[in-house]
């Protein structure tokens, strides 16, 4: 039997996980948010771990379809990272509530899911402008591109979430930001 998450599970899972931290997500706390019962939740074979796993699926299956017209793409490593930035923004915007509610949501994936590389398109990106002389990161690929996507990430998510900035505004930003810590020093 498929066990369907419907919107209004995913939206309360996330509002408990807001709430509790991963560890504190019970079946009867999203059944209270959705005001049905914990045992009616169970009769329709809902488990915790079926709600997280469809906010993290939904989350990883968006990314990887986002990342890919661009990992297909072609220009110098800094186009090529922009377009990495400009899809990780779009995703992120795509599950913001979810982004907000934890900032464990890409590890936890990756703990789910084995070694999902969320990194990989920034390193494949640093190490082209590197070898094109559009990017100069200053330390080892593997972690300036770590570096470069959690601080790209969480800005965005704090200014959208948070303060309830405009797309363009935090976009412009981030952008400039992050792309200054790549240039000649």
């Amino acid at each position: 039997m498929t066990v369907m998450v419907d919107e209004t599970l995913r939206t309360a899972t996330i509002d408990v996980l807001a709430e509790h931290g991963w560890s504190g997500v019970t079946l009867e706390r999203v059944a209270e948010k959705v005001g049905r019962s914990r045992v009616t939740l169970w009769r329709q074979g809902l488990t915790v771990e079926l709600l997280l796993n469809s906010l993290l699926d939904a989350l990883a299956e968006d990314y990887r379809d986002t990342m890919w017209p661009v990992l297909a793409g072609f220009g110098s490593g800094r186009e090529g990272l922009i377009r990495t930035l400009e899809a990780l923004f779009d995703v992120i915007d795509r599950h913001l509530p979810l982004m907000l509610s934890s900032d464990l949501v890409f590890h936890q994936e990756q703990a789910r899911n084995g070694p999902v590389s969320f990194i990989a398109p920034f390193e494949r990106y640093l190490r082209e402008g590197e070898a094109d002389g559009t990017l100069h990161p200053h330390g080892r690929i593997s972690d300036v591109a770590e570096v470069l996507m959690v601080s790209a990430a969480f800005t965005y998510v704090h200014m959208r979430g948070r303060h309830h900035w405009s797309r363009t505004r935090v976009r412009r930003l981030t952008l400039d930001l992050v792309l200054r810590g790549l240039i000649q020093l």
